[in-house]
């Protein structure tokens, strides 16, 4: 049986790390290559991509701000160059805010909005004419909790990510002609390493599961979103949170 992901390429931003990380090594281990966003060259960029050596797989770093379509056009470009296509497109970056709202810094609260559905318009503006030239695609939205239900000090993030919903419903109905199909996953609060200057409290009774989120968790829903059994699933938010949501 042909593997599905066998010579497709993805594009992962924020990918250096944590779930952008987990999820690339699981395309490469599906025999997919991997091109990985970050901001800036850092250490953890070099780890995912000697990770990725190490299974074996072909990967390239693409550093730039998703913010800035100059070097989004320059990143798709050197994919291009590597690959001629691109088949996933996964907006992952993400930035969090975690002042209250009145202390709200207006320069915080425009970086989130802007990481989040500035990069994800300037990214999938910019590649979705490869899937079309090459038969379609899968376009997944990295949401989260946050623009579903209240968390305190996250109101940058709540307005983002319900923004990023939106964006989702839109550009399914109107990329469905092309055989693309977009959308929108929101893990729940997960076990990733954490930035300690933006520290996240979370009460685990709110959680049906009693648990965190586990990073394969959300990697097998990307999978299936991504691959051959998900591709008539489209204009979805799924949540993948040990039933949170539903439990607020």
């Amino acid at each position: 049986m042909t593997n599905f992901f066998e010579e497709k390429v993805v594009f992962i931003t924020g990918g250096a790390k944590n779930l952008g990380r987990a999820m690339a090594l699981e395309f490469v281990k599906r025999g997919a290559h991997v091109a990985v966003n970050a901001r800036t060259h850092t250490s953890d960029l070099d780890e995912t991509l000697k990770m990725i050596e190490d299974l074996g797989g072909r990967a390239i770093a693409c550093v730039g701000d998703i913010t800035n379509r100059v070097e989004v056009d320059d990143m798709v470009e050197k994919i291009k160059h590597e690959y001629h296509r691109i088949d996933v497109l996964i907006n992952n970056a993400v930035t969090h805010a975690t002042q209250s709202f009145l202390d709200l810094d207006y320069a915080e609260w425009q970086r989130t909005i802007s990481v989040t559905l500035d990069g994800s318009f300037h990214c999938t503006q910019a590649i979705v004419p490869l899937m079309i030239e090459s038969g379609g695609g899968s376009i997944i939205n990295m949401g989260g909790m946050f623009g579903h239900m209240p968390v305190p000090n996250r109101s940058p993030s709540s307005a983002a990510k319900a923004g990023l919903a939106g964006l989702t419903r839109a550009l399914a109905l109107e990329f469905a002609k092309y055989n693309i199909n977009v959308n929108y996953l929101a893990p729940g609060p997960a076990n990733t390493v954490r930035d300690p200057s933006k520290p996240f409290q979370f009460d685990l009774s709110r959680i049906p599961f009693g648990r965190f989120t586990e990073a394969s968790e959300v990697v097998n829903m990307v999978m299936l979103l991504s691959g051959k059994e998900g591709r008539y699933i489209t204009g979805q938010s799924m949540h993948v949170n040990g039933g949170v949501f539903m439990n607020n």
